[in-house]
């Protein structure tokens, strides 16, 4: 009775068998799995490097564009310097020209002055003239106005100059009067009325005179 209450013990190969069965699915599932995993890996390798040449590619050519920005910005003060140095250049020469024209003008503007001073004085010189004609030049006057000429004459070469008897000549003589004379043979000064004046060779005044021509 005793055996028949017993409970009946499993089969020991089928538990084998199925645990083996068990891990043989559980292999193959990892053996997938794992090559899946791979798979997926290799995919992603290729991926990125096909991104990689892509992405490379699209910095190519955006590290390309600055850099042709940059080359044209530099062609363009290239230009602009060399226009800068072209209008300097232009501006120096005009400047040197400048310079070298005051220069040599500033011995011109130096007798001009002296001249317009000069000619301004030459009223003073004319009463100076009637005085020594009437013989009131004299006493410290007198000297004063010896000093005066001689300095004018050093500093300017400022001269009086006309003569009775000298021939005419309308360069540096102007005719108030004229008479007409057998005696003489071509045009002379009769008389001084107001002398005339230089400064070196340029007449600031011609003398006014009375003149005798020919009959």
């Amino acid at each position: 009775m005793s055996d028949q209450n017993q409970t009946p013990e499993p089969n020991q190969e089928n538990g084998d068998n199925l645990a083996e069965a068990a891990l043989n699915e559980a292999e193959e599932a990892l053996k997938a799995a794992a090559e899946a995993i791979e798979s997926e890996r290799e995919n992603l390798d290729a991926n990125s490097e096909e991104n990689g040449a892509e992405a490379a590619d699209t910095e190519a050519e955006t590290e390309a564009d600055p850099l042709a920005q940059a080359q044209a910005r530099v062609k363009e003060l290239e230009e602009e310097l060399a226009r800068a140095n072209a209008e300097y250049y232009n501006l120096n020469q005009q400047y040197n020209g400048y310079v070298r024209r005051a220069k040599a003008d500033i011995p011109g503007h130096k007798d001009a002055g002296r001249a317009d001073i000069l000619t301004a004085l030459v009223p003073v010189f004319d009463d100076i003239y009637a005085a020594q004609n009437h013989e009131e030049l004299t006493g410290p006057f007198a000297a004063i106005v010896k000093k005066l000429t001689d300095t004018l004459g050093s500093a300017a070469q400022f001269t009086m100059f006309g003569e009775a008897g000298e021939a005419f000549d309308p360069q540096v003589h102007e005719a108030l009067m004229a008479e007409e004379k057998a005696e003489v043979t071509e045009p002379v000064v009769a008389q001084v009325l107001q002398p005339g004046f230089k400064m070196g060779e340029k007449v600031l005044r011609p003398a006014r005179v009375i003149v005798h021509n020919p009959a």
